[in-house]
């Protein structure tokens, strides 16, 4: 697959740098960055894939979080997509929460949707292809986290790949997107009205049917806007406990739903991650 660089920074001893490439599962142009630590001439350091949340790009989490310092000391590969396909000929709605911007990370079937909305496919195939064969990644030790609509993203990528990512984590996710407006109002437009099809893009449904054998971090502000109409962190508690699952919730007294929460506790995810794939 031809890569074209678009952009190199040194930092903290490694080098961030942004490709965009021709996608066969989107179907258009994709852009992505990844952090390369400088242990990467040490020979395949272990990678994260992170999922950001509705409105971002793949610039997002590469200019706000802080993660190359915490992935540059650990020595952690960090891959982040874009949120959705892009581009004139791909489809868009008015919305902020549909369409550019806002992929779910599911593959559409209803039309205009499904020729292009494939970030599923898009983040389990292109890209995962493009890290092994491009990047030095080890593909014995790769995890997934994400934030909000890309901690949804992370969790049923995850859940659904178990023998693929090692170890999964989430900033304040759409922990039920079946049960929330968020969610339905997505599911209804990409997968269509047989609510059947959705519980494969669903946290909740996909621990209930098919469980999960490692644990789970989330990090949750208790000042987050969203918290108790599009979250619903309860609902990802109760269905882990339900059935077995170690799950870690954290929630945080004063913390919103930016940028700014994440930056906060970025550290004790790359360190969470470290210990269950190094």
């Amino acid at each position: 697959m031809d890569l074209k660089l678009k952009a190199k920074n040194k930092i903290f001893d490694g080098s961030n740098e942004v490709f965009s490439h021709w996608s066969e599962s989107t179907q258009c142009e994709m852009t992505f960055s990844i952090f390369l630590p400088k242990v990467k001439q040490f020979r395949e350091a272990p990678t994260l894939i992170w999922l950001s949340g509705l409105t971002c790009t793949e610039e997002n989490f590469r200019v706000k979080s802080g993660v190359q310092r915490y992935a540059s000391e650990m020595g952690i590969n960090i891959i982040a997509p874009d949120t959705s396909p892009r581009g004139e000929n791909v489809p868009d709605d008015s919305s902020y929460d549909f369409a550019k911007g806002a992929g779910f990370y599911l593959n559409a079937t209803q039309p205009p949707w499904n020729e292009n909305f494939q970030m599923y496919s898009y983040i389990t195939d292109d890209l995962l292809d493009i890290a092994k064969n491009n990047f030095s990644v080890n593909t014995d030790k790769l995890g997934i986290f994400g934030h909000s609509m890309g901690g949804h993203g992370a969790l049923t990528i995850a859940l659904k790949n178990p023998t693929i990512f090692k170890s999964v984590s989430a900033f304040a996710p759409i922990c039920a997107p079946m049960q929330v407006p968020w969610g339905r109002k997505a599911f209804i437009k990409y997968l269509g009205e047989d609510e059947q099809s959705w519980e494969d893009y669903d946290a909740v449904q996909l621990i209930d049917h098919q469980g999960w054998s490692r644990d789970i971090l989330v990090d949750q502000g208790l000042d987050d806007e969203f918290l108790e109409e599009h979250l619903r962190p309860e609902l990802l508690v109760n269905a882990c406990r339900e059935n077995g699952i170690d799950i870690h919730l954290r929630q945080h007294q004063g913390y919103d739903h930016s940028y700014f929460f994440i930056a906060s506790f970025i550290e004790d995810h790359i360190q969470w991650h470290s210990e269950r794939l190094i």
